[in-house]
């Protein structure tokens, strides 16, 4: 049978499955089908159905064997909303002096605050010799910090006990502490065992020192956590295409190997075991990242229900020191995502002095680390992983930056004396460089309503120029320690400083709550695995004989 003058009403017929690939498969299947519509006066319509069912099941569909499930599955409808998050920030500039296990935390970290995120910064953990500088790092002090920051953020429910009151171990699990003597007893012990020898205390590395604070597949923090769900041009562009994203949960890795070998002074995870390890996951808050560079330490804790949604961790060192690059002075710089929002804390300890054009060599501290700070790229994401300053969506800086008051000392004296705090702030050089756009352009900092940070005899309330016995040690009262913000989504609840008298600094302390995007998907996915591939079968609706047929063999199956 003919049908002459019919192409325009064929053509509308044609399905279009497989674009032109399948060219010559899908003209002659359409011809079939089309066919059909005509064959109903010859009464052959059920005879042609069959045959152009059948062509299609085996000719077409062997096409659609390696269809990806990705593609099926990464068009599934999702949504992004905002959640309010709680990160408390703190920097203290030390002095040089090592803690011992008696040190109150509460005026750096009060113990209460309860925030997801807390941001650790200190300078000079250890004395700017040209020892610590030149020679070699005494991780001692770290690890003094990192005990007690672990004592205050995971101490017992029950407040009243002394948690240091037990049986000393030669361990300090993630929910114990030795005792304070204990504590001073093995730290001095170590040191006058590594005194013999400077080869071995230098062997001493900070990454078995955090080892017992962080989470367990601590390894996971440095990969990618974006979502599949996240928009893409296709399924190449997505976060799977990185080699490390999907990288085995219970792989291990170098930061999980034994570092005993390496580390005869043992500090404080010598002789540690599974059950101290499995302690780890029952701990409210897990060390995220900590870096050190001479003086200058970082760390970065969070609650540990929250762990499995940082990923991307990174961290950059830049010196700004003796001859402008060692690292003495400078910044550490930790970069991290949070769901799907991109976080950078910068800890920094910016050049010193009071005298006159000083405060130009602290805005070009801060333009340099702008400029040389870069972040590893360690995933092709749909999405970009910042790999500058920034490029990420908050960013908070902290730190000794050393800006002090262009005023006299007598002239300061009289107005901190009367509280006079705004006409103290409008000589600030850092309040005046930031007005001229100098340094801190965009940057943000709440108002300031307490007393100048700087510089405070030992172990006293009293600023250092009131007991001096010469102008040359005399040093003017400033506002050296400070916290800065950039980005949208940020907003500071409180800014104060703490009373501890254990250095010449008092600690400043800051409290935000910042947006952070949250990717949820309304369809949930079986697998992200990209190479799980299902038959062309699996899309056809069963045929009733081929139902009962394996429903058949499941029945005899069991």
């Amino acid at each position: 049978m003919a049908f002459p003058d019919d192409d325009e009403k064929m053509k509308g017929c044609r399905p279009k499955l497989f674009g032109t690939k399948d060219k010559k498969v899908v003209k002659r299947a359409d011809y079939q089908s089309c066919s059909a519509a005509h064959l109903v006066e010859s009464g052959e319509l059920l005879k042609s159905v069959g045959q152009s069912a059948n062509y299609i099941h085996k000719e077409v569909f062997a096409e659609v064997r390696s269809i990806r499930l990705s593609h099926l599955l990464g068009h599934s409808s999702s949504t992004t909303k905002t959640e309010p998050f709680r990160i408390f920030v703190s920097t203290w500039n030390v002095g040089g002096n090592t803690p011992t296990a008696e040190l109150n935390l509460d005026d750096f970290l009060p113990a209460d605050d309860n925030s997801d995120i807390y941001v650790l910064g200190f300078q000079e953990i250890v004395p700017l010799n040209a020892g610590n500088v030149l020679v070699v790092e005494d991780n001692e002090p770290a690890a003094r910090w990192l005990a007690l920051i672990n004592r205050t953020l995971n101490k017992p429910v029950d407040s009243n006990a002394d948690i240091f009151q037990h049986k000393p171990s030669s361990s300090l699990d993630s929910t114990s502490s030795l005792s304070s003597s204990n504590l001073d007893a093995s730290f001095s012990s170590r040191t006058r065992t590594a005194s013999g020898s400077s080869a071995i205390f230098q062997k001493s590395s900070l990454k078995s020192i955090r080892k017992p604070y962080m989470p367990t597949q601590r390894k996971l923090l440095k990969l990618c956590n974006c979502s599949v769900e996240m928009t893409r041009k296709s399924y190449k562009d997505a976060c799977f295409g990185c080699p490390q994203a999907y990288a085995n949960e219970t792989d291990s890795s170098e930061d999980d190997t034994d570092d005993r070998s390496n580390d005869p002074c043992g500090y404080i995870v010598d002789g540690m075991n599974s059950a101290a390890s499995a302690s780890r996951d029952q701990l409210k808050y897990n060390l995220i990242s900590c870096k050190r560079m001479v003086g200058i330490f970082i760390t970065v804790w969070a609650k540990k229900e929250l762990v499995h949604h940082i990923g991307h961790v990174r961290t950059s060192c830049i010196g700004r020191g003796i001859m402008g690059y060692l690292g003495n002075k400078g910044c550490i710089s930790v970069s991290m995502t949070v769901h799907q929002t991109s976080f950078c804390f910068i800890c920094s300890h910016l050049a010193s002095g009071e005298k006159e054009g000083d405060e130009l060599r602290r805005n070009l501290d801060v333009l340099e680390i702008l400029r040389l700070t870069q972040f590893q790229r360690i995933c092709r994401a749909g999405r970009r992983i910042p790999e500058k300053i920034l490029d990420h969506d908050r960013v908070i800086w902290l730190g000794d930056l050393n800006y002090r008051i262009s005023l006299s000392y007598e002239d300061t004296k009289k107005l901190l004396t009367e509280n006079n705090w705004d006409a103290l702030f409008e000589k600030d050089q850092l309040n005046i460089e930031r007005k001229s756009g100098r340094v801190f352009k965009g940057w943000s900092e709440e108002k300031i309503y307490f007393a100048p940070t700087y510089k405070y005899s030992s172990n006293s309330d009293s600023y250092a120029g009131e007991t001096a016995t010469s102008k040359k040690k005399r040093r003017t009262p400033a506002w050296c320690d400070r916290i800065l913000w950039h980005g949208d989504g940020i907003v500071q609840l409180s800014y104060f400083r703490g009373e501890s008298k254990f250095s010449d600094h008092r600690p400043v302390c800051g409290t935000f709550i910042v947006d952070v995007e949250i990717q949820e998907s309304r369809s949930k996915r079986r697998s992200s695995n990209t190479n799980i591939r299902i038959g062309a079968e699996e899309l056809l609706p069963t045929s009733k004989s081929k139902a009962n047929k394996n429903k058949g063999n499941k029945g005899s199956g069991a």
